[in-house]
């Protein structure tokens, strides 16, 4: 016969006497996004970007209780719901994760765009419901698919229905600088593009670093990126010829003129599509998914190579390989703030991990979040 165990309450403990936030979990392609769903504190700022300086000025704290240890880790990453600027917007966000708040993410606005379908926050119109996600970058213009045989189901049985997958057109992107010649301690002159798709990246192939792209080396790939990374930032802080040559000024908003991350490109494991990307951004952050933004980067790159073509669709790994891929394709050129910028679409799915209502008990100095280096 067997023995009877202690039943554990969701319920019983003491509630914390700090904050406590309720979130909702998916991934994209393999990379975590936590929407914060109530408990955080309404921000300051009459616009997004007022209120991304209000989070970081006044409400840090609660970013590295989610995103840091021992309720996430250095590759966490996730988003705050803010009220949108533009009237086309249901939704502003502010994505955040190891180091401070991105300007844009892809893979965010595709977990977002999923959730707020799924969750009944929007209701799905048909099988293709328009959202639009106001970012720090501007305007996104999202679309959540549903397949016609989940709609009718989901309809029969009064409840949400599940999302195929969401599609968006990106903030204008463009080609910053090409064929730039870095030197990176370690690793010696490097040639790197730089692209704009809502963030700035360095683009580099994996062959320049004699570094094959399989998962298996995702470690000595991050190394170089944080590297190429690390001295692309030194160069902008320094001025001069480098720093003119890499091109990271946004047009229109100061607070955008910084460079995000590495992308490093390379062979994909699935011969049918175009690349393989590992994205390093913020403080280290390995993407496990082939980055939204990134993406829109490299398309705004490849375009202004004439590698891409207006309306062609390609298909991009991320370090996982053949499962984890992302869509684009140029929708369309235009001229935009004086600059020849393309409008990339990128396409993927997300899917729920879980729901959580996490606490900070006041008296837990451990609990207000660290990361161990590494």
């Amino acid at each position: 016969m067997s023995r009877s165990i202690p039943r554990l309450r969701i319920d019983a403990p003491p509630a914390a006497a700090g904050a406590a936030i309720e979130v909702l979990d998916y991934h994209t392609a393999g990379e975590p996004f936590r929407i914060v769903v109530s408990g955080y504190p309404e921000l300051a700022g009459n616009t997004i970007l007022e209120r991304r300086r209000s989070a970081l000025q006044n409400h840090d704290h609660l970013r590295k209780m989610l995103m840091w240890e021992p309720r996430g880790h250095a590759d966490m990453y996730g988003g705050i719901l803010v009220p949108p600027d533009h009237d086309e917007a249901q939704v502003g966000v502010l994505f955040m994760h190891n180091e401070g708040y991105s300007t844009m993410c892809g893979h965010g606005t595709i977990a977002l765009a999923t959730a707020l379908v799924e969750s009944g926050a929007i209701e799905a119109t048909g099988l293709a419901t328009p959202i639009g996600i106001d970012a720090p970058c501007g305007l996104v213009r999202a679309v959540a698919h549903v397949q016609e045989s989940e709609l009718v189901a989901a309809r029969a049985a009064s409840r949400t229905p599940r999302v195929h997958e969401v599609t968006f057109e990106n903030v204008p992107s463009f080609a910053a600088a090409l064929d730039v010649v870095i030197d990176v301690p370690g690793y010696g002159p490097l040639t790197v593009d730089v692209g704009y798709g809502g963030a700035f990246y360095a683009l580099i192939n994996a062959a320049q670093l004699g570094i094959e792209m399989r998962a298996e080396n995702a470690a000595a790939l991050a190394a170089a990126g944080r590297a190429i990374t690390d001295a692309g930032r030194a160069a902008l802080r320094t001025g001069g010829v480098l720093a003119a040559a890499l091109g990271v000024s946004h047009p229109e908003e100061e607070d955008l003129s910084f460079l995000y991350g590495t992308i490093i490109s390379g062979p994909p494991e699935d011969v049918a599509h175009h690349s393989r990307n590992l994205c390093l951004f913020a403080e280290g952050e390995v993407d496990r998914s082939p980055t939204g933004s990134g993406v829109s980067a490299r398309l705004a790159v490849l375009h202004a190579r004439g590698a891409v073509a207006t309306g062609e669709e390609i298909a991009i790994e991320s370090i996982l390989g053949r499962e984890s891929v992302f869509r684009g394709r140029v929708v369309r050129t235009e001229t935009w703030a004086g600059r020849n910028a393309v409008i990339p679409e990128v396409r993927g799915s997300a899917h729920m991990t879980g729901s959580s209502r996490f606490v900070l008990d006041d008296n837990d100095p451990i609990g207000r979040g660290f990361l161990v280096a590494r």
